[in-house]
């Protein structure tokens, strides 16, 4: 090994680089610390979170005719079949407060916008995963990122429903100001549920399709294109999906003002907030996991 020339004159005043030490313990033992680290890169994602949502946004239209319009066609299209199938008889739907097509459209987009939430979320994992690689930016600007562009898509969509409000005279009750809160419940609880299942979708591919048949079940058994059933086995389904209360509380605010059941909407959202919690925590931890095994 060279050893240093004695006699050459060194620089006493230049500047040393920066250590970084690593450690074996397991962060999950600091937790206060770990907690707080998660905050920081919370507040400091907002630039980059914003950067992201900018360049999601210009290439989700990029090489598209129809642009904006393919946000709020979906919902419609469901919204259109399903009314012609009610009409003619071959779905019986029930009674709903509100002409079925505006019932179902509003629905259908509370829905779509959970469930884009949901695989959204999940997604965030494996873009942070490839970046993380390369650069040391806090992970929370992902996930910001896609909730941003899914408000704004919602923002677009509630454009046609405006319309069917105004086409078929349908008036809102006061409690629609009130709306936004139970709404950002649903938004939570998918986020929390893409948290948890994004790493896991990274490591086996098979969970991406499990959540596809889940996905599509799960819109059976939440009262999107009926009224909640009162009796029977399936409105037991019904009444045990976290889902429901979230859903037909903003449904129920926006269009009636009368929330038909207080108490499972208080622990719906309160499960949401304990998943958004730990999930951001499952988020944090394991994608140091998933950067090794890259």
């Amino acid at each position: 090994m060279s050893q240093a020339n004695p006699h050459q004159p060194q620089d006493k005043h230049k500047k040393q680089m920066p250590v970084v030490v690593y450690e074996p313990d397991s962060r999950v033992r600091h937790p206060v610390r770990f907690i707080k680290e998660m905050w920081y890169d919370l507040l400091a994602s907002r630039e980059l979170a914003w950067q992201l949502f900018q360049r999601n946004l210009q290439s989700q239209y990029r090489q598209s005719i129809l642009g904006v319009l393919w946000i709020f066609i979906p919902p419609l299209i469901t919204a259109a079949g399903l009314t012609i199938l009610r009409k003619a008889n071959i779905l019986n739907l029930g009674e709903t407060p509100i002409p079925y097509p505006v019932f179902v459209a509003l629905s259908m987009t509370l829905w779509q916008t959970f469930i884009q939430t949901f695989k959204s979320t999940m997604g965030a994992a494996r873009t942070a995963k490839g970046m993380l690689m390369k650069l040391n930016v806090p992970p929370e600007a992902f996930v910001i990122s896609k909730l941003a562009q899914i408000l704004f898509n919602f923002l677009i969509q509630l454009i046609p429903i405006f319309f069917l409000f105004v086409w078929f005279k349908v008036g809102v009750s006061w409690t629609i100001i009130l709306a936004p809160v139970a709404f950002i419940h649903l938004i939570l609880f998918g986020t929390g549920m893409g948290l948890i299942f994004g790493p896991f979708s990274c490591l086996y591919g098979d969970v991406n399709r499990i959540i596809g048949f889940v996905t599509q079940f799960w819109l059976f058994v939440t009262p999107v294109i009926y009224t909640q059933p009162r009796s029977g086995i399936w409105a037991i389904l019904v009444a045990i999906n976290p889902v429901t209360p979230l859903l037909v509380t903003t449904r129920d605010l926006i269009i009636t003002g009368d929330i038909t059941n207080v108490g499972g909407f208080w622990l719906a959202s309160a499960a949401a907030l304990i998943t958004t919690f730990f999930g951001w925590l499952f988020y944090r931890l394991s994608l140091p996991f998933l950067v090794e095994r890259a």
